[in-house]
């Protein structure tokens, strides 16, 4: 009876974790895989099979994919660490995450949990300006 209990107490815990797969293209974009979808990534031409009523098999090229589902972000545009995305950046929105951490050493050099004046990025940059010496 313990091991089966400990067994449904283990099941019930793997059960809970899951990982999501995002597919990073080239011009920015992205596609999140739901569960139960596969990737298949060729060179080369890929084709689908397709059999008939009568067994005869159909072979056609693959179209590539062309599903996004790339949600745009004050952020896609910036380079990170540079004065614009510390700017945009929202400490702690995503947790603890390396963004986050780059963000506590880019941008919040002077350790105040914001990023203004007293930190070099901002500081250097144009709007450095309105800070008083």
């Amino acid at each position: 009876m313990k091991k089966l209990l400990a067994g449904l107490a283990l099941l019930g815990f793997t059960a809970g974790i899951s990982a999501e797969t995002v597919i990073n293209f080239d011009d920015g974009s992205t596609y999140t895989l739901t569960d139960g979808e596969e990737v298949f990534i060729s060179k080369n031409t890929l084709f689908k099979r397709k059999i008939m009523n009568n067994k005869d098999t159909i072979f056609t090229a693959q179209d590539p994919w062309a599903a996004r589902d790339h949600v745009p972000t004050p952020l896609d545009d910036t380079d990170p660490g540079s004065h614009a995305w510390c700017k945009a950046y929202t400490p702690w929105g995503e947790g603890l995450t390396f963004d986050m951490i780059l963000w506590q050493r880019a941008c919040d050099t002077d350790n105040d949990g914001k990023y203004g004046c007293g930190d070099e990025t901002f500081d250097a940059s144009a709007d450095g300006g309105v800070c008083s010496s």
